[in-house]
């Protein structure tokens, strides 16, 4: 069986949009690949991350991945001490030029923060609100609609869920987990098919275990096995500072036979009306504070 990577990358700050995401772009170009790209299209609320600091981990994790020069003190600042800037609206071409290159684009958030930290207690109704704001800018830069999108933190609800059945897309992915499957939540089974992340991302991984510049994507090659592994990146890590890292990747990748594709070309045309369904349970994973959406297999 062929490896296959399939390259989701996360936008989900204003410096990640800018600066992050044309530098992808230009990257991917050069070297012949496409990936899926997930907006935030609202405010820019980073700085109110900061209620996150009593969470397990969170410090840590702020320290061992240089937060302030990854996101960049303005940034940390949005939201509290600075207002919170409105993301794809500053600069709506280069949401476009996502589109016009090819790529698979579609819907991360809002606005990631009020999703990340209170989705489980955010009124249904304005979850909805929320999620119809950015569908609607989506739709109307691209001249289509989102056929699919990717939760903030893999943060998902069974409202959520059920939210996207509406929607109609031809996956979503929430979650972290090993393999393509129909999630199920409490006692309620859901028809759109999760393509959950299968490797840790890079700021779970970066300083811990003697993991660095120089060994972070050996690291990653050894975790690539044959079949679909799914891995996301970020805009503000791997788009700016680390971006020499993700072509490094790139190349090894094409050179070793690994085949590069966006999500949702991954799973097309490969079963889907035969997916398994797998519990979703909200679970702590190592590098990241606070629970995620976990696949039960």
């Amino acid at each position: 069986m062929k490896a296959v990577l399939a390259l989701k990358v996360d936008v989900d700050t204003l410096k990640g949009y800018l600066d992050g995401v044309p530098a992808m772009l230009s990257l991917l170009k050069k070297h012949g690949v496409r990936a899926s790209f997930y907006f935030s299209f609202g405010p820019d609320n980073s700085g109110k991350a900061i209620r996150r600091i009593f969470r397990k981990g969170f410090v840590k994790k702020m320290l061992r991945t240089n937060a302030p020069g990854t996101y960049g003190l303005t940034t940390m600042m949005y939201g509290t001490l600075l207002p919170a800037p409105l993301i794809v609206p500053r600069d709506p071409d280069i949401f476009r030029r996502a589109v016009g290159e090819g790529h698979e684009c579609g819907i991360h958030a809002w606005d990631h923060v009020a999703w990340q930290d209170t989705l489980d207690s955010m009124p249904e109704t304005a979850m909805r609100d929320d999620f119809a704001r950015a569908f609607e800018m989506f739709s109307s830069l691209a001249g289509k609609p989102p056929r699919c999108c990717a939760a903030p933190a893999w943060k998902v609800t069974g409202a959520s869920l059920g939210m996207q059945d509406e929607y109609g897309f031809d996956y979503c992915s929430d979650t972290r987990g090993s393999f393509p499957f129909l999630p199920r939540m409490g006692c309620e089974a859901f028809k759109t098919p999760q393509v959950p992340t299968t490797l840790p991302t890079m700021d779970e991984i970066y300083g811990a275990s003697g993991i660095d510049d120089g060994s972070v994507n050996d690291h990653y090659l050894k975790l690539i096995r044959p079949g679909l592994s799914v891995h996301t990146i970020h805009a503000e890590m791997e788009g700016r500072s680390k971006i020499h890292l993700l072509e490094d990747l790139v190349v090894r990748c094409l050179d070793a036979g690994i085949f590069l594709t966006p999500v949702g070309e991954s799973i097309s045309g490969s079963g889907l009306a035969k997916l398994p369904i797998c519990d979703v349970r909200n679970l702590e994973i190592s590098g990241r504070a606070g629970a995620v959406a976990v696949q039960s297999v």
